[in-house]
């Protein structure tokens, strides 16, 4: 990134706002920074932000994904496959302390693109086992935590090919800074407004509580997502059992709730590559019935695609459905990020594997939960199957339809007392 006033001026702002709105760290809070070492001028911005904030105690964790990269290319099979017993002891330790956590992203979608991809699968496999409990803690909003982003050299270059590396980074931190609204001079208060209206979004989705959503696009997908019995709608902030209030991903347009395991039917076409595994998969398209993915295929990258849906049992089935306008910041840039914290939210998506016990009532029993039709996994993999032509229905328990998207876009309003409702000129019953 260029040392200019104005971009050290937007960065610092951006610092604040991952410490103040993304997970609104209260005085005398605790809080882990973990990010890839090229992102180290924003994760120091972060610390100091952390401790005006009047934070007791800041540490980072910094990771090198060429490491991981050597591992692959040059480490024996069993190198690939240990992993010492004490590897999650100190974040599981840490969520016990009500640490929280800020993860910052900006790897290279690529950097495994040329790699054995059973070794890769292997090793991912080991360690998201190993990290269960952590994961299960942080996705229950046990404590607060956000996942941000640092443009760095090798993510830019990867967006923006045909620019110069300086210039390409720039043309990413200016994205950035745009799609959180980093670049407005009160970044907390406009996030504030953003996230009542996607509060009011999450409560008129609760209260309809829809049997299933109808997805057509004119790509392909014809697909109807049961969803979760007494199922709850999440999307902007979030309130941690810890009781701090925090917003998990920023960017984040999105409205997203669990699905039913066992009721998903019809055809879901990709309408964006997904970047998993260091690689790109491009031209999914994957045929689902009674829940499970039956038909998968893919474009490019399909055996890492079908080495995700074999991980275990719950991988073949969602765990996550999610709705997003197509006008959303991130899809107005017209920029395709390659990685999913930007690119769902710029398109609805499904996501394969674990759901979030937080979007079903009840959810923190596992018994409740599988019997309200939620799903497990190892695994949580989103991917975008919205478009501009995309069309949601919500289906009520009777099977009378109402219209949420038209062309992408919502179709429900906010009337005059700030409630949201199916809009008067298009509801269909």
């Amino acid at each position: 990134m260029t040392s200019t006033p104005a971009s050290q001026e937007k960065l610092a702002r951006y610092a604040e706002l991952l410490v103040r709105t993304g997970v609104n760290l209260p005085k005398g809070g605790k809080v882990l920074v973990r990010a890839p070492v090229d992102a180290a001028p924003l994760v120091r911005l972060v610390v100091r932000a952390a401790y005006r904030a009047g934070a007791d105690d800041v540490r980072v964790n910094y990771g090198d994904p060429h490491l991981a990269l050597a591992l692959f290319e040059d480490g024996t099979d069993a190198a690939v496959d240990y992993l010492p017993a004490w590897l999650a002891a100190e974040q599981e330790a840490m969520v016990g302390d009500g640490y929280a956590f800020i993860s910052i992203v900006g790897e290279d979608p690529s950097l495994l693109a040329g790699v054995d991809q059973g070794r890769v699968a292997r090793r991912s496999k080991a360690l998201a086992a190993a990290t269960r409990d952590v994961s299960r803690a942080i996705s229950g909003m046990e404590v607060n935590w956000t996942v941000a982003a640092m443009s760095t050299p090798a993510w830019a270059r990867r967006v923006y090919p045909e620019l110069p590396e300086e210039e390409a980074v720039a043309r990413l931190w200016d994205d950035i800074f745009a799609v959180t609204r980093a670049d407005q001079p009160d970044p907390v208060g406009a996030w504030a407004a953003h996230l009542d209206r996607l509060e009011r979004l999450t409560t008129f989705l609760t209260g309809r509580q829809y049997k299933a959503l109808h997805f057509r696009s004119g790509l392909g997908t014809d697909l109807t997502v049961g969803l979760a019995e007494d199922h709850i709608w999440q999307g902007g902030a979030e309130t941690a059992k810890n009781g701090v209030r925090a917003v998990p991903n920023l960017p984040t347009d999105e409205v997203f709730t669990a699905p039913h395991r066992e009721r998903v039917d019809g055809v879901a076409v990709a309408s964006k590559p997904l970047s998993v595994r260091g690689q790109l998969v491009e031209g999914i398209r994957v045929r689902f019935e009674g829940g499970r993915a039956v038909e998968v295929s893919a474009e490019r990258g399909e055996e890492t695609l079908r080495q995700l849906i074999e991980t275990d049992e719950g991988a073949a089935r969602l765990g996550e459905v999610a709705l997003v306008p197509a006008s959303a910041p991130v899809a107005q840039r017209g920029t395709l990020f390659l990685n999913t914290l930007f690119d769902e939210n710029a398109a609805s998506h499904i996501a394969l594997g674990r759901c979030y016990p937080t979007n079903v009532r009840g959810g923190e029993d596992p018994e409740a939960l599988l019997a309200a039709g939620g799903n497990d996994s190892l695994i949580h993999v989103d991917w975008m199957i919205g478009t501009p032509d995309t069309d949601v229905d919500g289906v009520r328990a009777d099977g009378a339809r109402e219209p949420l998207m038209r062309g992408g876009e919502w179709v429900v309003e906010e009337s005059s007392d700030a409630e949201v409702q199916p809009s008067p000129l298009t509801a269909e019953c």
